[in-house]
């Protein structure tokens, strides 16, 4: 006779954020593989801007709201949250950043749920009293408060959280295949019609922590000097939605340019989605990594997932030593880190590589990169959110 026993039903989890596709950027990867990676174990089900149901996960449903402004997004998910979790009642509400937290936190405890953060450095970092004043308070509360580095780590202890309540959990990679890398990099440098140019290659939003623009200015005039025919490509734009917002980077860059008469040794792209296979391809066709990134107090690189992802493309990455950065790069095995402010430094060790003088070998890169890979990303998140459950049942 046929069994009359249903199957079980998967625990569901529920996701906030603001950083999901079309949005482009290292966060906006992120967590849609957070919320790919939670197929494997549970139901799940998330809340992001407008656009995103299209582009999540097979399998994944996506309530929307609007991005912009950031009031009415704050509005809308805290109204949208909490109709959502009492029709599914979720096991875990995740915040994918402290932005979202006090909604995760006022939901989870609506219904039962657990309530959980994933912090990304500038989330605990930020300086806006009051977003400290009201935030933060929500952020301690979670029961378990994921940082992306031991400096996002770090910075949360210093805000009050709780040691016991913060795990790290590294952003994850894709490991492309290795045997394409001469079919791509052919394809992108006909494309971009670069040639056999030494590429150094930038892959990230202009902004001023990125550090694009002090690069343009005071390192890539000695990198052109000593490699003429060497060109930066750019693939990213300026944020059009963002917490900390200044004036006009790029049009700062094309002065400098045009005051150095270095215009055609950077080729502007523009922003691709995170699954563009362009951005494969440019890693592929680059010799080396640029990240810039600044020391900025209240404003520092939580992480570096594009140092990661170079490195899955056994591409090395030079940088400067600042935020978590150095949790991204492991100097002498995946790139090389520099000292906050050490122009020189960082353009002999750029020129260095463009010419493969630098003695990282091959494969190195990618054997440290495999350490990340979303699959094992994926194995440490399911089980800290089992390992949270099971503490607090106890």
């Amino acid at each position: 006779m046929p069994s009359s026993e249903q199957p079980a039903q998967r625990p569901r989890a529920l996701v906030l954020s603001r950083n999901l596709p079309p949005l482009v950027g290292g966060m906006e990867r992120l967590i849609w593989h957070v919320l790919d990676e939670l197929r494997a174990e549970y139901e799940v089900h998330a809340i992001g801007p407008r656009g995103s149901a299209a582009l999540a996960p097979e399998g994944v449903e996506v309530a929307e709201v609007a991005e912009s402004p950031l009031w009415r997004f704050l509005f809308g998910i805290k109204w949208t949250a909490i109709g959502r979790a009492f029709t599914l009642k979720p096991c875990v509400i995740i915040a994918g950043s402290g932005l979202t937290a006090p909604f995760a936190w006022f939901t989870a405890r609506l219904v039962g749920a657990k309530a959980v953060v994933y912090l990304h450095g500038l989330d605990i970092e930020v300086t806006h009293g009051f977003y400290r004043a009201l935030w933060l308070p929500f952020i301690r509360r979670c029961d378990l408060v994921l940082a992306n580095s031991r400096f996002t780590r770090g910075l949360a202890l210093k805000a009050g959280v709780s040691e016991d309540r913060i795990e790290i959990l590294h952003p994850g990679v894709d490991l492309p295949e290795l045997a394409n890398t001469g079919p791509a990099r052919q394809r992108f440098r006909e494309r971009h019609r670069l040639g056999d140019r030494p590429v150094m290659l930038y892959v990230g939003r202009i902004t001023e922590r990125k550090g694009l623009a002090p690069f343009v200015e005071n390192c890539l005039p000695d990198v052109v000097e000593s490699v003429p025919d060497a060109i930066l490509v750019v693939i990213g734009d300026e944020p059009r939605q963002a917490l900390m917002k200044g004036g006009s980077l790029k049009e700062k860059i094309h002065r400098s340019l045009t005051e150095s008469g270095l215009e055609d040794s950077v080729r502007f792209l523009g922003s691709r989605s995170h699954d563009d296979p362009e951005i494969t391809e440019a890693y592929f066709a680059a010799d080396v990594h640029v990240f810039p990134v600044q020391d900025r107090p209240g404003d520092n690189e939580g992480f570096g997932m594009v140092a990661i992802e170079a490195a899955a493309h056994d591409i090395p990455t030079v940088a400067y030593r600042a935020g978590g950065v150095e949790d991204a790069v492991e100097g002498g095995l995946s790139g090389w880190l520099i000292d906050p402010g050490e122009y020189e430094g960082f353009a002999n060790t750029t020129v260095s590589c463009l010419l493969s003088q630098c003695s990282i070998r091959s494969g190195s890169s990618r054997e440290y990169s495999s350490q990340y890979s979303w699959t094992c990303f994926g194995a440490r998140l399911r089980a800290l959110l089992q390992r949270c459950a099971s503490n607090l049942d106890a």
